[in-house]
């Protein structure tokens, strides 16, 4: 069972992730409004994943990334599923590539078994980015590398970013799964990334170059 802190600031939306969370096994220790309780809940329950509104009081800014920031800091272990209605790359940019980290749009808890299965992949350590945030990163360094990779590579790419498999992602884009492992290899070297034993390079493919931005 996950222990999961709640925090959003959406009395409605709130109380649905609630119910859905606990429906698919995990245990909801608190459901909160703010970043400052979000704060004291996880000092409290100690959690294993706190799913956050990106956006939410005090001061209705990037309030929930700047406290998945402190607590990244406090507490390197804990999950942060990050949620958000639009994309906002500034405030999460420390946090993209580092292990138990998510950013998803809202419209992705539409789609229950996704939105669980990255709830998931997040508190055990793994990664899931949504494909627009990918996107987004992607586009922030037009003119670098990644401008070499084919629009099936990219693809590739934005599917492994968000933490899925060779398989799913063969499964996703009707490939074989060893098509998909060419894929890889491919952008990869176009990328100048080599193996260093780094269970995230899939999405540091993407980090390694927005950080020279």
């Amino acid at each position: 069972m996950i222990r999961t802190v709640i925090a959003e600031d959406s009395a409605l939306f709130r109380d649905g992730l609630a119910r859905l969370l606990s429906e698919k096994g995990h245990e909801v220790l608190a459901s909160v409004a703010d970043a400052d309780a979000l704060c004291a809940a996880v000092e409290e329950y100690d959690p294993d994943l706190a799913v956050i509104d990106v956006r939410m009081p005090p001061r209705m800014e990037s309030d929930g990334a700047d406290a998945a920031r402190v607590l990244r800091d406090r507490r390197p272990g804990l999950g942060l599923l990050l949620l958000s209605q639009h994309i906002s790359l500034q405030p999460v940019v420390s946090l993209i590539g580092t292990p138990s980290f998510g950013y998803l749009l809202k419209d992705r808890v539409i789609d229950v078994a996704d939105f669980i299965d990255a709830a998931q992949r997040v508190a055990s350590g793994g990664s899931a980015l949504d494909p627009e945030v990918v996107y987004a990163l992607v586009r922030l360094k037009a003119g670098s590398e990644l401008d070499t990779l084919s629009e099936r590579e990219a693809s590739v790419l934005a599917l492994a970013a968000e933490g899925l498999s060779n398989t799913a992602i063969a499964e996703r884009l009707v490939l074989s799964e060893r098509t998909v492992e060419t894929h890889m290899r491919s952008l990869f070297t176009k990328l100048n990334l080599y193996d260093d034993g780094n269970t995230n390079r899939r999405v540091l493919a993407v980090v390694k170059y927005l950080e020279s931005r």
